[in-house]
């Protein structure tokens, strides 16, 4: 019997609009977002409808926006999932669809995560590059061969890394890689996420995340650091602690979850960033992207579907 996996997006999927049309639509979706903005203090419902975008784009922003918008559109839809799993930040809004974290403790998580992870390297000292065309092993290898802090930290799909670390360090591991034939393209980012240099970042969150109250998942939630499968709430916290210095492992999360019996995978949240990235692990995978209300009625029925031709209930 297949599985329906709810999917959702990490940082990178913002845009100044996102969430509006589910406040609008949706007495659920425009709960999350009134909490969010009970829970922060600030009206964080304004900037991810109006911005300013240069506001929405900073980490200790985008990071809650993201997950609230996420959350209201889960809401919003009121669909059950049998596992879940979110790439990088998306990890905290599978917590909370599985229930392990309550959302007003999630975004208040998120809102100080950001702030560690933006001050745990200088601006300018930390760079990321996505590495399109290249083979992991020699990704791997060009990196270990570096001087300097350079590692892989998303493998997210097939033809498709990203290397983080020192800026100087990036650029020459760059370079190795594109003698190698592979392309090399920097990212507009404020910081080397998931490299070691988010050491201390990590440290800082830690204790926050263990005065929080976890619950265990009522569904398994497959998370970044191992691509497995946790079911108990201090392993769903821990996996929160190791990520944010250690890589996103999302095309083995993918994998297991296939070999694990999902056959239906539903994105939401802002874009379609990790619909894209499954077509390119599976091509034949059935998924459905809840970007808004418009998009709830196909995803039920897809949901509906599947539920009817698996014969497996949902939670």
């Amino acid at each position: 019997m297949g599985k329906v996996a709810f999917l959702f997006p990490g940082q990178g999927a913002q845009k100044v609009g996102m969430g509006k049309a589910a406040f609008d639509e949706s007495a659920a979706a425009r709960a999350v977002f009134e909490e969010a903005d009970a829970a922060l203090g600030e009206s964080l419902s304004g900037l991810c409808f109006e911005g300013p975008d240069d506001a929405l784009q900073l980490t200790a922003n985008t990071q809650p926006a993201i997950l609230t918008t996420s959350v209201a559109l889960l809401r919003g839809l009121d669909q059950g999932c049998h596992v879940t799993a979110g790439h990088s930040l998306g990890e905290y809004s599978a917590n909370v669809c599985a229930g392990t974290l309550a959302f007003a403790d999630a975004v208040k998580l998120v809102r100080q995560r950001g702030q560690y992870m933006q001050q745990a390297v200088p601006v300018g000292v930390g760079a990321m590059a996505a590495v399109l065309g290249g083979d992991v092993a020699a990704v791997e290898a060009a990196c270990a061969e570096t001087e300097g802090a350079v590692e892989p930290v998303n493998y997210n799909c097939p033809g498709q890394l990203v290397i983080a670390g020192a800026k100087e360090a990036v650029e020459a591991a760059g370079a190795r890689i594109k003698e190698a034939g592979a392309k090399v393209r920097p990212l507009p980012v404020s910081a080397p996420f998931h490299s070691s240099l988010m050491q201390p970042a990590e440290d800082n969150l830690r204790p926050h995340l263990e005065q929080v109250s976890f619950s265990d998942p009522s569904v398994p939630v497959y998370v970044n650091v191992d691509a497995a499968p946790v079911i108990a709430a201090d392993a769903a916290r821990d996996a929160l602690v190791r990520q944010v210095s250690r890589a996103v492992r999302w095309e083995q999360t993918i994998r297991r979850m296939l070999e694990d019996g999902v056959t239906l995978f539903v994105e939401i949240g802002p874009g379609k960033v990790l619909t894209g990235m499954l077509r390119r692990i599976d091509k034949g995978a059935a998924k459905a992207n809840v970007e808004n209300p418009a998009d709830f009625e196909a995803a039920r029925a897809a949901i509906a579907e599947h539920r009817d031709s698996q014969s497996q209930p949902l939670d």
